[in-house]
Order: C-alpha cells, then structure tokens, then sequence
C-alpha cells in the first residue's frame, strides 16, 4: 500500500478552524461555490470557494443537527430548537417551518422535485413539493422516532426509517397508503440506491439491512466491529460504500440480486484509525474516507492505492462531501477543524 501527499495529487489543502463546536455535517451547494459547515453552537459556516470571507449565519437556539442543500440554491439547516431554515448564499435565513418541542435531526431535499422533507419526532413532514412550500407541513405518521429519512433519485418516493423498520411513502400524495418493509430492531438511517431497486438501512446491531423492492425480498450485510453511521454510492450505484470498520466496506450492488450472496470488497489504509465517514466521489472510481483519528484518506479502487490527504489532529472526523462536480471535496472534525481539498485537476 503505498501513500503520498495530497500535493503529489494535485489536491492542496486549505485549513479551517471553527470555534463553534463539533462540525456535524458539511455540505457543498449545487452549483460549487461554496461550502457550508454546521456546528454544535447552533452556527452554519459559509465558506467560499474562492477564497472570500467567510459567513457566520446563527441558524439555531442550540445545536445545528442537520443541513442540506437547497431546492432552489443556498442550503436547508434544522437544529434542536425545532426550526427548519433556509440560508442563502449571502447568509440570509428564513425559518420555513417550527415544530415546538422537537429536534430537527433528519433533513432531506431534491432539487429535481422540488421536495422538502424533515423528521418531527414520529412524524415526517413534508414541507415543500414542486418547489413550492405547503400552507402547512403534511404530517406522515410512524411508531416511533424518525430516525432517518432518503428520498429516491427522482425525489417522488420517500423512505424513513425507525424502530422495526423502514415505511416507503410518495411523496407528493395527500391520501396513501404507506408500504412497510419490516425488520426487528432499531433502524438509524437509510438510502435508496441511484436505479430506485433497494432500500437499505443502517441498524444499530453494527449491521445493514435491505429490501429489494421489486419483490419485497430482505437481506442482511453484518460483520463490522462498529455501528454504520456514514454510507455512499460510487457511479451507478454499483457498490456501496460504508464506515464501521477499520477499512471502507463496500458492498455490490450489480444486478437484480444486490449483494445477496456475495461478500463485501475492503478498500483504503490498513494502518489508520477506524472509518468514521465516507464519501464516494460522483463519477470516478474514487471513495474518500474519515478516521476516528482525523486524518482523511482517499482510495483508487482500480489498484487499491490510497493516499492521505489529511493527517489526523486526533479528533474523529464527522463530515466529509464532494461538490457536485467533484472538483472540491469538504472534510470536518469533531474539533472544529475542517478542510477543503481542491480537485480541479481530477485526480487519476
């Protein structure tokens, strides 16, 4: 396993240090001008990519839980103060919807549909559909906490997942009748795969759990020593990369089966700290990765090569995330440190 700097990349590291808190997510907006980091004080950082001034936004009373990027540009922030806001690239906030009394701590949003979605305690609320906001957020229903939320690649079908299982919903139906995927046990996140075929989601057993939709057929990826607490698609959702062990796990996801049957594919350093997060880049064979010990990584699945872009400070990674185009790749700390790494000469 060989490893090189992330300057033999071509990818220059810029340094950031916030004093806010724990990053606890980072998200670059759609059109790659600037990235977004959200920290434990309630704050979300506005970081230009082209090197202006940074934006202080105070987005929440408390923490800032979740962040996304915007329908319509700009980002979508909830925090513990049980507001949803929108923060425009100037940082300039609108609350566009408050649940008293509850965390906002799942976020999801699609462009193409114009879709807004928020966890509220047990309920999902659907806060936008055709891009445009409901009078009143319409509430979906589930037996207890929403503990994850994804919507499909064309954002009209809803996944959300909770204690026994995950409940698929359309989206911008009023009247339905929702589709359960049953499992024992507690479900802490999920994701569609990019061809809409399987939903999976992460348990709190150190396990992954999917469904093929088409039949309704379930299937069990286990063996990580930790809970799977950050997961990716590489290009064409043919692999499915996941943290939770002291290399990245990826699982296949080719043909109609998935991985039913099939042994899960290790990349990355064999000689770093646990994987934290991961982030696989948008359409190269490229999967970027965060340790408990800080340092972020980057691994060719082509040789297995991988190269240490960051070395660790000792606080874990939180937050890593590629632009849309894959010329800036975002990484944040428990700490507060962040760092923007610069891709516009692709790496090969």
């Amino acid at each position: 396993m060989t490893a090189a700097t992330a300057d033999e990349l071509g990818a220059p590291g810029r340094r950031l240090a916030f004093d806010g808190g724990a990053i606890t997510a980072a998200r670059i907006d759609a059109t790659g001008r600037v990235a977004a980091f959200a920290l434990g004080d309630g704050s979300v950082r506005l970081v230009p990519l082209a090197g202006e001034e940074i934006i202080t936004v105070g987005a929440h009373a408390g923490l800032t839980l979740a962040l996304a990027p915007g329908i319509d540009g700009g980002f979508l922030s909830g925090g513990d103060d049980g507001r949803l806001c929108r923060i425009a690239l100037d940082g300039t906030t609108s609350v566009l919807a408050t649940f008293k009394g509850k965390w906002i701590e799942q976020l999801v949003a699609n462009a193409a549909s114009g879709t807004i979605v928020c966890g509220a305690g047990s309920n999902a609320a659907v806060i936008a559909v055709d891009g445009r906001p409901l009078p009143q957020p319409r509430l979906l229903p589930h037996p207890s906490t929403v503990a994850g939320l994804a919507l499909d690649p064309r954002g009209r079908r809803l996944a959300v997942a909770h204690y026994s299982g995950v409940t698929l919903w359309w989206s911008k139906s009023a009247e339905q009748t929702p589709v359960k995927l049953e499992w024992g046990g507690s479900h802490l996140g999920c994701l569609f795969s990019p061809n809409g075929q399987f939903v999976v989601s992460a348990m709190q057993e150190n396990s992954l759990h999917g469904w093929r939709l088409a039949d309704r057929a379930d299937m069990q990826m286990t063996g990580y020593p930790h809970k799977v607490k950050s997961c990716s698609w590489l290009t064409r959702g043919r692999l499915l990369a996941t943290s939770g062990a002291k290399r990245i796990v990826c699982w296949p996801f080719e043909g109609r089966d998935g991985p039913m049957g099939k042994s899960a594919i290790e990349y990355g350093p064999e000689d770093a700290g646990s994987v934290t997060v991961v982030a696989a880049h948008p359409d190269k064979d490229l999967i970027a990765s965060g340790h408990d010990d800080g340092a972020v990584w980057l691994s060719r699945l082509q040789d297995g090569r991988a190269i240490r872009l960051a070395n660790g400070a000792g606080a874990p990674a939180s937050a890593l995330v590629w632009s849309a185009s894959g010329a800036t790749l975002a990484a944040g700390a428990e700490d507060g440190t962040a760092a923007l790494f610069d891709f516009r000469t692709p790496p090969k």
